[in-house]
């Protein structure tokens, strides 16, 4: 049988470019050895690049009255100061904040719907302390329930609720640990829906505040019933006890909490000109003392500290040598939008930089994490964030990966 040949014409420089790749052959798996990816490059991150602050602040905060204090800034997750925020406090009825968070999660799965039609039980309507004044055996909307828990703190509707979503107040609160546990609140444990004082019934300020900035953040479409003024239910109208809603109209939450052993409580978050900060206040000696350290503690935190975007999915940190790949390059960056909060003025003062495995050899995935980057100021690193590969590399050709292969041994 005659056998047939394709011919192949390259140039003589292509001929020269071939034997002296297929020359080096042998010493390629010694460079790639070498070159191993476990090593990381440290690189100067983008220009105009700065930091988060994470409790140092500057400028001395106002002072407080209080058993335990916490400012945080809601766009940036970053604590901006705080006094004892790992004590552990009787959090009152700002217990209803996970009570809330879970009725909305309920909500956002479709288990549950704000027309849906609750029956009111025994066990609810008797439910002491702060009320809603719903009947026992009536249906109640849950629309109307969540306004009973958020505007008027009614313990017999946080019951109602919880039996709604879970069958039980029992089974209810086990779905407020399972969340708090999932959200990292570790000194956080719930044994009612309500606030009512048990001896286990703990929580911190930073937990509060954490769960606070998940909340506003995950569930803004629910924040409108934060900032209502007052619910009449059964011909009864009680207005929200977060006096702060006629004080300033940037507050637009959260929640209030008292019991004689934990005093005076509130959680308030208040948006100035797209930025949301978050104010924990617990153990107050009245409601006088958590309205105005609440105010003093989100103004201080307004003018003293700014918050900027880092980067985002579109604008990258660093741009990053790839091999072997049919880019030279590659941005990398975050997978999402990184706020961070400095201290007023500073943020020209900060030094970041970006450590991310060397070599980058394609193809590479978009969404591939390959390093952090690290944001420091006067010498201390304050805040390290993850680096995402921004778009994906694929492989180049066999001379165009051989070409890098021979590279890579004098870099």
């Amino acid at each position: 049988m005659p056998m047939t040949f394709k011919k192949i014409h390259l140039s003589f420089a292509g001929l020269r470019r071939m034997a002296a790749i297929l020359a080096l052959l042998p010493a390629l798996a010694f460079a790639q050895a070498a070159s191993s990816p476990d090593t990381t490059t440290v690189v100067p991150a983008g220009a105009g690049v700065v930091a988060a602050v994470g409790e140092l602040a500057t400028v001395p905060p106002p002072t407080l009255t209080a058993k335990a204090w916490l400012t945080l800034d809601a766009n940036s997750g970053q604590i901006i100061a705080a006094q004892n925020p790992d004590e552990k406090v009787e959090p009152a009825s700002l217990t209803k904040l996970m009570a809330a968070y879970v009725v909305f999660e309920a909500l956002e799965s479709k288990r549950l719907s704000l027309d849906q039609q609750v029956n009111v039980s025994e066990k609810a309507w008797r439910t002491e302390g702060s009320r809603m004044f719903i009947k026992p055996h009536s249906q109640v909307s849950v629309d109307e329930l969540l306004q009973g828990v958020i505007v008027q703190s009614g313990n017999d509707a946080s019951v109602a609720l919880a039996e709604a979503v879970a069958g039980s107040e029992g089974a209810f609160v086990a779905l407020m640990n399972e969340e708090a546990a999932r959200q990292g609140l570790r000194d956080t444990h719930f044994v009612n829906s309500t606030g009512l004082p048990d001896p286990a019934h703990l929580t911190t300020a930073r937990d509060l505040a954490i769960l606070a900035r998940n909340l506003v953040t995950r569930f803004p479409q629910y924040l409108h019933y934060y900032s209502q003024k007052e619910f009449t239910y059964n011909k009864i109208k009680q207005n929200n006890r977060n006096r702060l809603l006629w004080t300033d109209e940037s507050v637009d939450g959260l929640k209030t909490g008292h019991t004689q052993s934990a005093g005076y409580c509130l959680v308030a978050t208040a948006l100035r000109d797209g930025r949301r900060v978050v104010s924990v206040i617990v153990g107050a000696a009245s409601d006088s003392a958590r309205t105005e350290n609440s105010l003093k503690l989100l103004n201080w935190s307004f003018q003293n500290f700014d918050t900027i975007k880092l980067f985002d999915n579109t604008t990258p940190a660093v741009m990053a040598r790839v091999w072997e790949g049919q880019a030279e390059t590659v941005g990398l960056g975050s997978d999402q939008p990184t706020w961070i909060t400095v201290p007023r003025g500073k943020g020209p003062e900060v030094k970041p930089l970006a450590q991310y495995t060397q070599p980058l050899i394609a193809p590479l995935k978009k969404g591939a994490k390959v390093g952090t980057v690290s944001l420091s100021l006067d010498g201390k690193v304050l805040r390290e964030e993850p680096l995402f590969v921004m778009n994906d590399v694929p492989e180049a050709g066999f001379f165009g990966r051989m070409v890098d292969k021979v590279r890579l041994l004098f870099e």
